[in-house]
């Protein structure tokens, strides 16, 4: 028995010019009027996420945030953010590497400190609730869920190659070729995917999680029944055996019909 449902967005369950495939909506309403939890889980903030799933907001679990934020209904039920103490130093790192630009990611609002193009662009379009500070201590006695990093340069070859060793005791991830991400270090999808299942009491068996990136990884791990699109990480292809036909070709909706008429 299926009762919790969970799926990355941006290269999973969104089509590669980043749309909500046609069909998503009746589907969560047809898995919920079965009692089963419908969860977009994203590094997006929570904002974005209730304005996405706008029609079934009231309907679906919102992890956000690479798994440091849950809400359902309005409520939050999970939060894991960087510890305070760390984030001076995280900053004073970021700030020392050249083309780097950093975000504090809170429950609320993204805050940027820097209207350079394109970051700024960037960050607003990305972001649904985003504002400007003169700095970014000036907001740090909000939580801060994570760090999210422009990388002008590039984040594989820049941020991913000089942060993680500077900032042992957090944790740094890619999140896109010119993005990454600096969060508590055991924070991640698939810690909130753990929390769910003892706050629901849902078995790990009775989870099915959609991925493609190593984001994704733990939450994957976490689940009885994992799928990666055509298209993922080849990492993530070899980690996981159960592929699908990618985002551009409606993967995770087509899988979600067969799973729909097995309940």
């Amino acid at each position: 028995m299926i009762r919790l449902i969970a799926t990355d967005l941006d290269g999973t369950l969104l089509t590669p010019d980043k749309r909500l495939p046609e069909g998503i909506f009746p589907l969560i309403e047809k898995f919920a009027q079965k009692g089963v939890l419908f969860a977009p889980a994203s590094g997006r903030q929570i904002a974005n996420l209730k304005q996405l799933f706008a029609p079934v907001k009231d309907k679906v679990l919102f992890l956000a945030e690479n798994g440091a934020i849950v809400s359902y209904r309005d409520e939050i039920l999970f939060q894991d953010p960087v510890p305070k103490a760390e984030i001076p130093r995280a900053l004073a790192e970021i700030r020392g590497i050249a083309g780097l630009y950093p975000m504090l990611c809170t429950p609320d609002y993204a805050y940027i400190e820097s209207m350079e193009k394109p970051f700024s662009d960037y960050a607003f379009a990305s972001y649904t609730h985003c504002r400007y500070v003169e700095r970014l201590e000036n907001v740090m006695e909000l939580p801060v869920l994570k760090i999210a990093i422009y990388d002008a340069v590039g984040s594989a070859v820049n941020c991913m190659q000089k942060l993680p060793k500077r900032l042992p005791a957090l944790r740094t991830m890619i999140s896109g070729a010119d993005w990454c991400d600096v969060s508590k270090k055991d924070a991640c999808k698939g810690k909130a995917i753990s929390f769910l299942q003892k706050h629901f009491s849902i078995a790990k068996e009775e989870c099915v999680a959609f991925g493609d990136h190593m984001n994704d990884f733990e939450m994957l791990k976490e689940s009885g029944i994992s799928f990666v699109p055509a298209n993922a990480y080849p990492a993530m292809l070899n980690a996981f055996p159960n592929h699908i036909p990618s985002n551009g070709e409606n993967g995770v909706c087509r899988t979600l019909e067969r799973l729909l008429e097995e309940l």
